[in-house]
């Protein structure tokens, strides 16, 4: 086998292997770049190789920086299977649907400027939710520990590897070897997923780095998320919670689910301002063997927010006198529906923006998490006078210590681990890490770099 890394190396979206054995060719996911415009120009890069000669794509989940580019790869000629697990499926027809939507979008501003500036140059979206519609009838859903058969010797095995839901460990095999991608690792103790499975075996293996030089703060999420909510009601505020519609959005509603059982939720109003969020809800509970929550649990978290379903509801919500919580999308504030809410309230000292998950570089949530005190939102400069919070507990990628005990299990060294999706700096520390707990041979792979694995 040979494997070309095409993205999430050095860096934390992207994620793209590009897997060729003999005549056989496939992806490893297939995400977007997102970020900073140096890593998003990525995605209109001519790809090294033909889509119309890549045999089958396989997923490990479905978020966008692992399955955003599907699309676009369909549009340039891509006619093989997807292989994913279901709760993959219907998630990627959830998002990539609301992806194709805002490539549409931004494209058409990016077009009005051009007009307004007289300039006669136009751009197409890099795909459409048509596009978006049309790619996933590709889909082929599998079950769990299942072989699939990829021609050429080559089999794909998915395993539950508990980041999100149909989240899985993708494990490939030549007969004789086998390669292991980890996606994004889950945690061993979350809110609600039930943690991920353990490999004792593997020849290769891409491992993330999310958090690879961190540890998560050992705090209690509901109790922090309680106490942030109890001091912004005392002073009439608004909290605001950009989040993530997949994983996080539910994990906030167990949160207040649980502050209303033990009667430590002011009586207020709580809005769901995400209609993405919103219907993945809804699907939420269909998977509950991949959680550890009570049925009746998870039926009763769905129902502990109103949700704004139009953009007259998210409007009405800024009209209102407070106090309130206000959960919306995107989740680091570089997009969706939190941006007019942001506008609203970030320059009042009684309100409060709860951070719950990763801030990649170049995003508004990075840049309020690390401090800045103006922020141009929707076009205008606002000062920062909203207190701003980061919940670390909650995130749902393994902290270097959760990754290191996951490794551990293995029962020999694999020959080589390359470690991908994280910072430079996230990277280069689990790097050392593993090397010096495990002296293992690992490899910190360049974009665009290949490797034989032999």
């Amino acid at each position: 086998m040979k494997i070309t890394f095409l993205g999430g190396v050095e860096e934390v979206t992207g994620s793209k292997y590009l897997i060729e054995h003999g005549q056989t060719t496939l992806l490893v996911d297939c995400g977007l770049f997102q970020g900073i415009k140096e890593n998003t120009r990525r995605n209109w890069d001519e790809q090294p190789f033909d889509p119309e000669k890549i045999d089958a794509i396989v997923l490990t989940h479905a978020h966008i920086d692992h399955t955003g580019y599907i699309p676009a790869l369909v549009k340039q000629g891509f006619k093989g299977p997807i292989y994913c697990s279901r709760g993959t499926y219907e998630l990627c027809a959830i998002l990539l649907l609301d992806s194709g939507r805002l490539q549409e979008e931004d494209a058409k501003r990016v077009n009005i400027r051009y007009e307004e500036a007289k300039n006669p140059k136009r751009i197409e979206p890099l795909y459409t939710e048509q596009d978006a519609r049309r790619s996933l009838e590709q889909f082929k859903v599998v079950d769990f520990q299942t072989p699939i058969d990829l021609g050429g010797a080559l089999t794909a095995t998915l395993i539950r590897s508990g980041h999100i839901i149909g989240s899985s460990f993708v494990v490939i095999s030549d007969g004789t070897k086998k390669l292991t991608f980890s996606g994004d690792l889950g945690r061993p103790h979350q809110l609600i997923m039930n943690p991920p499975t353990n490999i004792t075996q593997t020849d290769f293996l891409v491992i993330e780095s999310t958090y690879g030089d961190r540890l998560h703060a050992e705090e209690d999420a509901i109790e922090a998320l309680g106490t942030i909510i109890d001091t912004t009601v005392r002073k009439g505020g608004f909290v605001i919670i950009p989040s993530f519609a997949v994983g996080r959005t539910q994990e906030v509603l167990y949160c207040l689910y649980q502050l209303k059982q033990q009667n430590k939720l002011p009586a207020i109003p709580i809005y769901l301002d995400s209609p993405m969020a919103i219907a993945v809800t809804d699907l939420f509970c269909q998977f509950r063997e991949e959680m550890h929550l009570d049925p009746a649990v998870c039926e009763a978290m769905r129902h502990i927010a109103t949700y704004s379903r139009t953009a007259d509801d998210s409007k009405a919500i800024d009209a209102s006198s407070g106090p309130a919580i206000i959960i919306a999308g995107s989740g680091m504030a570089d997009g969706g529906r939190v941006i007019h809410h942001l506008d609203k309230f970030i320059a009042d000292r009684k309100n409060t923006v709860v951070f719950v998950g990763f801030q990649a570089p170049g995003t508004p949530g990075r840049a309020l998490v690390d401090g800045i005190k103006t922020i141009q939102i929707k076009g205008s400069a606002h000062t920062v006078h909203a207190r701003i919070e980061l919940i670390h507990s909650l995130s749902a990628h393994a902290d270097y210590s959760e990754i290191l005990e996951w490794l551990s299990h293995f029962q020999n060294a694999p020959e080589k681990v390359f470690v991908t999706h994280g910072e430079t700096q996230s990277a280069e520390s689990l790097k050392q890490k593993i090397v010096e707990r495990f002296g293992w041979t690992v490899i910190i792979p360049k974009y665009q770099e290949s490797f034989e694995l032999e």
